[in-house]
C-alpha cells in the first residue's frame, strides 16, 4: 500500500508558470509559459481570475490584467503557481460628478468630484479643475460653500497619470454646466423726466437681474393718511403708463420684480409738476434787455457812421471849390503851386499870331470845359518827398476837377 502512494505522487505532474515581464504598459510584448515536470506530453489549459480563458498573447491589452495559472488538461485540480499580469495604461475615461445634481440656488453650496480609469489610478494631486477655461484648483475634489451669480459656467476636470497615449498623457472630462438660479436683483425705475407738465403722458419702465428673468412685475403707489402711510397697487406690467397726468398721480412710486426663486422691490421714484421758476423768468427779462440794448448801440454806430461819411463828403466839396479859386487867382505864386497840368484842345486855325496868350481875350461861344489836375504843395520849407494830391485822392479829396473856359 505505501508503495503504490508512493508511485502516484512520483508521476503527478509538476507545473510552474512563468511571466517575463510581470509589469509592462499596453502595447508591449510579453511571455507566459507553463512549465511542466511530466516526461509525457500533456495539454495545458489556463485560468484567470479563477475562470478558463485562452492564453492571452503579444502585444499585452489592458484587458489582459489580472491572476493567471495553468494547468493539465483533465487535471484541473492540480494547478501552478499563480502569476499577476500588470498592464499599466493611459487615461481611459474622465469623468465629473457634481453633488448635488441639478439646479443649484444662489447662497447654497456645491461639491465637484473628479475620477477616472486608468492604471496606474491618477493620484489626487493628478486631478484639475477648470470653470470657463480658467483653472479654479488643484486636487480630486472642490468645494464652493456659497454660491453666488458668478459661480455660473462650464466646469471640466483634467486628470494624468504619466503614462502616455499617442504622446498624451493627459485627459478632460465632458463639460458641466452651472447654473446658479437666484432671485430679482438691482430693481430700478427709469423715467424720462420725474418732473411732468399737467396732461403729458409719463411712462415708467421697471428693470431687474435675475435668473431666470423676471416674469411678473407690479407698480404701487405711496397713499398717505393723518393717521398712516400705505401702498396702494396701481398697475402691472413692466411698463406703467400713464397717459394724461395729473396733480393726483404726484407721489412716491415703487415696482415690484419676482420669479420662481423670490420678489425683490425697487427703491421709491417721486413724482411731481413742474411749476414755473421765477428765477427763469428774471433770467429771460434780462436777456431781453441785452438784446435790445445791444441793437440800439449797434443802429446808433451806423447812424454815427453814416453821419460821418456824410460830414467828409461835405468837405470835400467845400474843399474843392475852394481850391479852385485859389488855383485861377494865384497861379503864378511857385511857393504855393508846384505843378498845373492844363489840357486845353482849341483849333490852330484860330489863335492869334502873338504868342502872349494873356493878353487874348475869346468870345464866349468859343468856350471849352477842360478837366486840371492840381497838385497843392506845403508851405513849409522841407524838402521831404511828398505825394502827389492825385495819389492822395485815392483816400482823401486832393483831385480837383477846374473848369477852364477858352475861346476861340
Amino acid at each position: 500500500m505505501d508503495s503504490w502512494m508512493l508511485m502516484i505522487l512520483v508521476f503527478m505532474p509538476e507545473l510552474t508558470a512563468v511571466l517575463k515581464p510581470s509589469t509592462l504598459k499596453e502595447g508591449d510584448d510579453f511571455s507566459l509559459t507553463c512549465m511542466s515536470g511530466c516526461p509525457t506530453s500533456t495539454t495545458i489549459v489556463w485560468f484567470k481570475d479563477g475562470q478558463q480563458v485562452w492564453k492571452p498573447r503579444s502585444p499585452v491589452r489592458r484587458e489582459d490584467a489580472g491572476s493567471y495559472f495553468c494547468a493539465v488538461l483533465g487535471q484541473e485540480t492540480v494547478r501552478s503557481n499563480s502569476v499577476t499580469l500588470n498592464v499599466q495604461y493611459a487615461l481611459k475615461s474622465v469623468t465629473l460628478s457634481v453633488s448635488p445634481p441639478g439646479d443649484v440656488v444662489k447662497g447654497s453650496s456645491v461639491t465637484f468630484n473628479c475620477s477616472s480609469d486608468a492604471n496606474p489610478p491618477v493620484e489626487p494631486r493628478g486631478y484639475s479643475l477648470y470653470m470657463d477655461g480658467q483653472l479654479i484648483s488643484s486636487g480630486q475634489e472642490h468645494t464652493i460653500s456659497d454660491l453666488q451669480p458668478r459661480h455660473s459656467g462650464l466646469y471640466h476636470c483634467q486628470a494624468w497619470n504619466n503614462v502616455s497615449w499617442r504622446g498624451d498623457d493627459m485627459m478632460n472630462s465632458t463639460d458641466v454646466h452651472l447654473d446658479v438660479l437666484y432671485g430679482p436683483e438691482n430693481i430700478s425705475i427709469s423715467v424720462d423726466d420725474q418732473q411732468f407738465t399737467e396732461g403729458s403722458s409719463v411712462n415708467l419702465t421697471c428693470s431687474s437681474v435675475a435668473n431666470p428673468a423676471a416674469d411678473n412685475y407690479s407698480w404701487y403707489k405711496r397713499t398717505d393718511s393723518p393717521s398712516s402711510s400705505s401702498w396702494l397697487q396701481v398697475g402691472w406690467g413692466q411698463v406703467l403708463s400713464l397717459p394724461s397726468v395729473e396733480a393726483s398721480h404726484t407721489g412716491l412710486y415703487l415696482c415690484q420684480a419676482s420669479n420662481s426663486v423670490g420678489t425683490g422691490n425697487s427703491t421709491d421714484l417721486p413724482l411731481s409738476l413742474k411749476t414755473e421758476d421765477p428765477g427763469s423768468q428774471i433770467h429771460l427779462i434780462i436777456a431781453g434787455v441785452g438784446v435790445i440794448v445791444l441793437g440800439t448801440l449797434v443802429v446808433a454806430h451806423l447812424l454815427y457812421w453814416k453821419k460821418q461819411r456824410t460830414n467828409a463828403a461835405e468837405k470835400r466839396t467845400a474843399f474843392g471849390l475852394k481850391l479852385s479859386g485859389e488855383g485861377l487867382s494865384s497861379s503864378s505864386t511857385e511857393d504855393q503851386l508846384d505843378t498845373v497840368y492844363a489840357n486845353i484842345n482849341t483849333p490852330s486855325s484860330s489863335r492869334p499870331k502873338n504868342t502872349h496868350y494873356k493878353h487874348y481875350v475869346p468870345s464866349f461861344d468859343e468856350a471849352e470845359l477842360i478837366y486840371t489836375t492840381v497838385a497843392i504843395k506845403p508851405r513849409n520849407n522841407s524838402r521831404a518827398p511828398q505825394e502827389s494830391l492825385a495819389i492822395i485822392g485815392e483816400s482823401e479829396d486832393s483831385v480837383i476837377y477846374s473848369t477852364v473856359v477858352t475861346y476861340r
